[in-house]
């Protein structure tokens, strides 16, 4: 019984630090992930032709909720563009919390 209980408190203490909310890192995001991102949304006016055309959003000055929540909808399938998807699909929740407070914070 105490093996059990003792199972349960680490099992419970790995959950709980899972469960911490990843913060972002702008300086990293900067330094080691934005250059899947400039090619498309660093060019004002910027249009892509896949799937279809459309006008590709400035993501700079962007609410870091809001980006985050952008990114996990791509890799969840709740946003519809190949592209986005495929991208945001190679993301980790840490890649996704350096890369909205990195774009939180342009002009």
């Amino acid at each position: 019984m105490k093996k059990l209980f003792a199972l349960l408190a680490v099992a419970s203490l790995a959950q709980a630090a899972a469960a911490a909310e990843v913060v972002g890192n702008a300086k990293d995001a900067a330094d080691k992930k934005i250059a899947m991102c400039i090619g498309c949304h660093a060019i004002p006016g910027y249009k892509a032709s896949y799937p279809e055309v459309f006008q590709v959003p400035k993501i700079g000055g962007q609410s870091a909720k809001y980006l985050e929540a952008a990114l996990k909808a791509y890799q969840k399938g709740e946003r519809k563009n190949p592209s986005m998807r495929g991208i945001a699909g190679s993301l980790t929740d840490q890649d996704i919390a350096d890369l909205a407070a990195y774009y939180s914070q342009q002009k």
